[in-house]
């Protein structure tokens, strides 16, 4: 009596594997405690930002040092200082330095050396401001003693600036781009990072278990594979999806962003645009690699050569490029498929990009799908069903 074919239709058999794979990761504690606890970051750290945006440094000045507010206030934004004045009589002041709603009280200045009453210490950027004004001060009264007009002298030192040439021009980057960028990249690699070793060590625990051989009963090794892939895939697009758009809601919410909306509309795009291709990159190689052990303490080692290139990419990228976006070695490598996936979502959402670099990245990913979607399920199909001793790669790509 023959054994009546019950294979499953191609895409059918993918459907129900990745239905499978979403339905339990999606329930699954380690989810739902890692999306809630990131996006519950990403709000904290908005809240942050709002909290810390228009923090300014208050001084207050007696009648007497009053002339002093203007050129302090012009101090602090000639090196990046907000600084506030108020006039009180110095009894006032001390009292409201005391109870900390002012961070310092100028009483002396005029004729004299700078003085300021603090509670404890001065915050160093005010320090430096009034240093800067101190400085002031002293050469205006060295200019003074010398019979000169010390405020057409410093009319004439601010008026004295360079003429810079640049034969390119060069990106306006700002602030919030730069930490859009390391966010973009921190949340890319820590998804590749888990998603993908999810995949690894799915495939490794269907093997062991001997799961496996009842699944390929039925359906194709390159089904199950792709069912997998997909189905793990999904589960971190949905995660990428609420994290980026509750972590972009809260910041326009919370209204914490100097950049327009488009922008960072733009950046939670690519985002996870790029989780995309880097996962299905990356997890058609950890599914294979997975393939090549039984055992589930074999994973980290089998998977490891792999996992270099999205830790390198991810490390060059938070180390290099808050201070040099433009630099030259992360701009070629986020072009590189295998270092594309962390670089290149940090360098488009710090803006900047020439339209030609993205495009030749994400087309030399697509193009290298395909080439990978053989080369992993050949060493699947030949591998998955091997148990014991780890499969030798060499062996894994000869035809079964």
């Amino acid at each position: 009596m023959s054994t009546p074919d019950v294979r499953l239709g191609s895409w059918e058999a993918v459907r129900l594997v990745a239905g499978r794979e979403v339905t339990t990761k999606m329930r699954s504690k380690a989810f739902i405690i890692t999306t809630v606890a990131t996006l519950v970051l990403l709000i904290g750290f908005a809240l942050v930002m709002k909290l810390s945006d228009g923090s300014d440094e208050t001084v207050g000045v007696t009648q007497e040092t009053q002339a002093l507010a203007e050129p302090l206030k012009a101090t602090g934004e000639q090196i990046g200082q907000s600084i506030g004045t108020t006039v009180v009589t110095e009894e006032e002041g001390r009292g409201q330095v005391a109870d900390g709603t002012l961070d310092a009280l100028i009483v002396g200045g005029a004729d004299g050396a700078l003085r300021v009453v603090v509670e404890k210490d001065l915050d160093g950027d005010l320090k430096n401001a009034l240093n800067v004004l101190a400085g002031q001060l002293a050469l205006n009264r060295e200019i003074a003693d010398l019979g000169g007009d010390p405020a057409q002298v410093q009319t004439s030192v601010a008026n004295a600036v360079v003429d810079v040439e640049p034969l390119e021009e060069p990106y306006p980057y700002q602030p919030d781009q730069l930490v859009l960028g390391i966010i973009a990249g921190i949340l890319i690699y820590m998804s590749l990072l888990l998603n993908g070793q999810m995949v690894a060590q799915g495939v490794v625990e269907e093997k062991s278990s001997r799961v496996v051989e009842l699944l390929l009963s039925t359906i194709r090794p390159w089904q199950l594979m792709a069912g997998k892939v997909l189905g793990i895939g999904f589960v971190g697009f949905v995660q990428m999806v609420v994290i980026g758009g509750g972590g972009l809601i809260a910041a326009l919410a919370l209204d914490v962003l100097s950049i327009p909306v488009s922008a960072a509309i733009g950046t939670v795009v690519w985002l996870i645009v790029w989780y995309v291709l880097g996962f299905v990159m990356y997890s058609l190689v950890f599914a294979a690699l997975g393939a090549l052990v039984s055992r589930q303490e074999d994973v980290g080692g089998v998977i490891t050569p792999a996992l270099m290139f999205v830790i390198v990419g991810y490390v060059i990228g938070i180390s290099v490029l808050p201070s040099e976006p433009d630099n030259t070695l992360a701009g070629v490598l986020s072009m590189i498929p295998v270092f594309a996936p962390t670089l290149m979502p940090m360098r488009l959402a710090m803006g900047g990009v020439p339209a030609w670099e993205a495009i030749v990245s994400v087309g030399l990913v697509v193009a290298l799908i395909p080439l990978l979607v053989w080369l992993a399920g050949r060493i699947y199909a030949n591998a998955v069903m091997r148990s014991g001793a780890k499969v030798k790669l060499r062996d894994a790509l000869r035809t079964a």
